[in-house]
């Protein structure tokens, strides 16, 4: 039986000016599957991600979620499909706010949710605190968070409007090693529930890519340097390629480290 593709992109290419950000990029991620971005500074992940929440308007090519095309169909109803967790996102969100509240708020794709909440939307809110392992949160301020339950809670706002895509924007950014540790462990276990979102983390840390994440779409320069399984992209040649240094990937139980030109440190 044939896969679903959740998303596909075809030639997708973005020009401002003389400037070309990104270059005929091919991109197809079936249902199910869960997988990682992965690139240097100025690869081209971020007009990437704007390009598939329709924020940017490509000079060429196609975006189609779930088989509706960007352009085509009602772009407002396509992106109710595709949930993004991002550090913009974050900074919007209000110091006095509960968690249950900023759950809330993603079922409406709005920011500070006002009013009484009803009694569907809470028994949903719930839920989704249930499924993040943050059930104890929901009445907490944005302002006592932790980054790493900020994240969580920002996952269970992208959940509440139950998208077929969820996009990790860097999440790991600015938590310390082990609020991370136990951020990507959270990643993992969601991940592997049924009925989950295909993820798409995106990243330029090895360290970063746990087990749950099959493939891998690695850019370099806003061109695809390799899209497919994480075993046949993820390798020193191709790593050494992208980051244009040379570099030796390892890997240990189930998870990776790059050194970079015979360093003993590694690339965080």
């Amino acid at each position: 039986m044939q896969r679903v593709a959740t998303l596909e992109v075809s030639n997708l290419c973005i020009e401002r000016g003389s400037t070309t950000i990104l270059k005929g990029v091919d991109w197809r991620v079936l249902r199910g599957e869960h997988w990682v971005i992965l690139g240097s500074n100025g690869s081209g992940k971020t007009s990437l991600l704007s390009a598939l929440t329709g924020y940017l308007t490509p000079t060429r090519g196609e975006v189609q979620v779930l088989g509706e095309r960007y352009g085509k169909s009602d772009w407002r109803e396509l992106r109710r499909h595709v949930g993004i967790v991002s550090s913009s996102v974050r900074q919007m969100m209000h110091d006095e706010e509960p968690a249950l509240k900023t759950i809330v708020s993603g079922r409406y794709a709005t920011i500070d949710h006002w009013g009484r909440i009803k009694a569907a939307d809470r028994v949903a809110a719930l839920r989704v605190l249930r499924q993040i392992e943050a059930l104890h949160l929901a009445e907490r301020p944005w302002l006592v968070l932790s980054q790493g339950e900020r994240q969580r809670i920002l996952i269970g706002r992208a959940l509440m409007a139950r998208p077929q895509l969820l996009i990790l924007d860097e999440p790991c950014a600015g938590l310390d090693p082990v609020a991370r540790e136990r951020f990507l462990a959270f990643l993992e276990r969601l991940g592997a529930k049924s009925g989950a979102p295909s993820l798409i983390l995106v990243t330029h840390h090895v360290e970063e890519i746990t087990p749950v994440f099959s493939h891998i779409l690695l850019l370099r320069s806003g061109e695809v340097l390799a899209a497919g399984k994480k075993s046949a992209v993820l390798t020193t040649p191709m790593l050494s390629k992208a980051f244009g240094a040379k570099c030796r990937l390892r890997r240990m139980a189930g998870r990776y480290a790059l050194r970079v030109n015979g360093s003993s440190a590694s690339v965080m």
